[in-house]
């Protein structure tokens, strides 16, 4: 589905299905800060309330977590969504041009 990290092909290799409806925009970023924040802020405040370290444990513990975190769900996330574009046959809205009765 992906020709490099998060980049769609241009179709399937097995089947020759074409990815031209494929556009996750923003969806995946928003899930990705929503579930890796929620991991790592919570991890955080345990840490904090449990052990109390200095700053720099912060930045040595959670600065790579978070980075890994987020790589590491990004790519499954936006396959996820193209794929619920696809079983869902979303389209980009349309407005129609409605005349009025005036």
């Amino acid at each position: 589905m992906f020709s490099k990290l998060l980049t769609v092909a241009p179709g399937c290799d097995a089947c020759g299905l074409s990815y031209g409806f494929a556009d996750a925009g923003d969806g995946p970023a928003v899930f990705v800060m929503l579930f890796a924040g929620f991991l790592i802020v919570g991890l955080a405040l345990v840490i904090e309330v449990l052990y109390e370290p200095p700053y720099w444990v912060y930045f040595v513990i959670f600065l790579p977590l978070t980075i890994l975190v987020c790589l590491g769900l990004l790519r499954p996330l936006k396959g996820i969504l193209l794929a619920l574009q696809y079983r869902n046959r979303a389209e980009q809205g349309r407005l129609e041009n409605q005349k009025s009765d005036g």
